[in-house]
Parts: C-alpha cells; sequence; structure tokens
C-alpha cells in the first residue's frame, strides 16, 4: 500500500493529512486560530495534488485511482470533519452546532460519494459548492472575530455553515478554479494562516 505514496500527488495528499491531523488536535484542544492556519495548509495541499498529477508524465493508473481515493477521504476530513469540530468548539457544543456539524458531515459524504460515482459534469465544472470553500470561509470570519462580540460570531458562523452544507449538495453548477484563482486562494491562505498562526500563539 505505501508504495503508491511515493508518488508525487500522493505524498503531496498525505502531508495534506498530516496537516489536518495537526489542526483536528488543535481544534480539539480548542486552540481554534492555530487549527484555522493549519488546516488552510490541508487546502493548498489539496489544490497542488490535483495539479502535480496532471503533470506528471506516464502516471501509472494504479497510482491515479489510489490518488483519486486517497484525495477523496483527506477532502472530507478537512472540508467536512474539520469545520464541524470548529463549530462544535466554537459554540461550546450547543444543540445547534450539533444540527450544524450533522448537516456538514451528512454533504460531505454525499457530496463525495456522488463524484466517486459520476465526476464532474462535462465541460469539467463543479456540481454544487466544492468543499473546499469550507476552511477559507472559516478563516475570513476567524480573521474578523476580534472586531464583533464572541455571541454575533457563534451565530453567524453556525448559520454560515449551515448554508454551506445546503450548497455543497445544491444543485447548482460552481465554475472549477484557473490559474488566477488558485493562485488567490494560495495567497489567501499564506497571509490569513500567518496572521492566525501570530494571533493564536500571541
Amino acid at each position: 500500500m505505501l508504495k503508491y505514496l511515493w508518488d508525487p500527488a500522493n505524498a503531496i495528499t498525505t502531508g495534506g493529512l498530516v496537516f489536518s491531523s495537526v489542526s483536528l488536535f488543535l481544534a480539539v484542544s480548542n486552540r481554534l486560530e492555530l487549527s484555522i492556519a493549519a488546516a488552510l495548509w490541508a487546502v493548498l495541499s489539496d489544490h497542488l495534488d490535483g495539479i502535480v498529477a496532471t503533470r506528471t508524465k506516464h502516471r501509472h493508473p494504479d497510482v491515479a485511482k489510489m490518488g483519486k481515493s486517497l484525495d477523496g477521504f483527506a477532502d472530507i476530513i478537512y472540508g467536512a470533519v474539520l469545520p464541524a469540530v470548529i463549530v462544535i468548539q466554537l459554540s461550546s457544543a450547543s444543540v445547534f452546532a450539533l444540527v450544524t456539524a450533522t448537516a456538514l458531515l451528512a454533504a460531505g459524504a454525499i457530496r463525495l460519494s456522488y463524484f466517486a460515482n459520476f465526476g464532474r459534469s462535462g465541460n469539467g465544472d463543479f456540481l454544487g459548492l466544492p468543499l473546499s470553500y469550507d476552511i477559507p470561509v472559516m478563516a475570513v470570519i476567524f480573521l474578523a472575530r476580534p472586531t464583533v462580540s464572541d455571541e454575533l460570531i457563534v451565530h453567524f458562523t453556525l448559520g454560515t455553515f449551515i448554508l454551506l452544507a445546503g450548497l455543497h449538495v445544491a444543485p447548482i453548477r460552481v465554475l472549477a478554479p484557473n490559474v488566477t484563482m488558485y493562485l488567490a486562494i494560495s495567497i489567501f491562505a499564506v497571509v490569513a494562516s500567518s496572521v492566525l498562526t501570530l494571533r493564536g500563539l500571541s
């Protein structure tokens, strides 16, 4: 099994799983700024592994199949499990947080099951909002956290992620990111991760 991880794209996906594990540890330790900072690197890994995979010449079909499955598991961890844990911690395990977390996990599982069987549309667009949007949205909320009350942040975050859960499985077309979007997301992830890390360590 482990031999498939020597593939560059699969190695990057595995690196993303490491960041997700660190993020999950920090989230359950209630160090939420640091958790999101680590999760942003899982997002970057997810974007980078696809680029590397498409540019790797003579990639064996078995390696590609392994990478596709591995990528799906990585997606649900950083795209659904992590946001679910963060909203539970943020709201001190409220009932609304349970509903939100359940919606995120269900939407993530349904979405990834759909794509495992049917893939993207014929022109390469996504059906529904990709899970990769969740952590950047969470980062934006936490960057604004010091400027508003804790109560407002909790209610806004829970409401936002209930909406995101619905959008993940909604019958809407979302354009696949182009080079400019990947670059913008990468810059945002690095900057936001740095700010949240400094804030979390202070």
